[in-house]
């Protein structure tokens, strides 16, 4: 976050002299896209992702199971997916480099799709581990 602003400050100062850097915007949107992907899986990781907890929470014990392991395998199954399609735009760009930064290849500004896929899917089993007993336990449970 902090590489993004001070490329998005030094940018604007630089266009604000009327000396503009020509890489700026391309290198901004790369970093933005970075930010997202990485900061998904750190948000997977500590299980803060928009959800229904009340909802959840509200089902009996076997239902919230049920629906705890099918969100597990629909969430790692699209992220099997999105990193499968990454590694394939990977294998596409060799060759292509950015438009302003011609020494950049572009596949290390694409490398976060497959990457950050792979870093959610390790997110979501590690937190899913932290879950498991608590969830196992409450199906145990005889009905209170």
């Amino acid at each position: 976050m902090a590489a993004l602003a001070v490329v998005v400050i030094v940018g604007v100062g630089f266009r604000k002299a009327g000396a503009a850097l020509v890489w700026y915007d391309e290198v901004a949107s790369i970093l933005l896209a970075w930010l997202t992907f990485y900061g998904a899986s750190l948000a997977a990781l500590k299980r803060a992702h928009i959800g229904f907890p009340k909802l959840v929470q509200s089902a009996a014990p076997q239902v919230r199971f049920c629906l705890v392991i099918c969100r597990e395998v629909i969430v790692i199954g699209f992220f099997v997916l999105v990193a499968w399609a990454g590694w394939r735009v990977l294998q596409v760009l060799d060759g292509i480099y950015l438009a302003s930064l011609p020494g950049v290849s572009a596949r290390v500004a694409q490398s976060v799709i497959p990457i950050g896929a792979v870093l959610f899917i390790i997110a979501e089993l590690l937190s899913f581990a932290e879950l498991w007993p608590a969830l196992r336990d409450a199906v145990r449970k005889p009905s209170e």
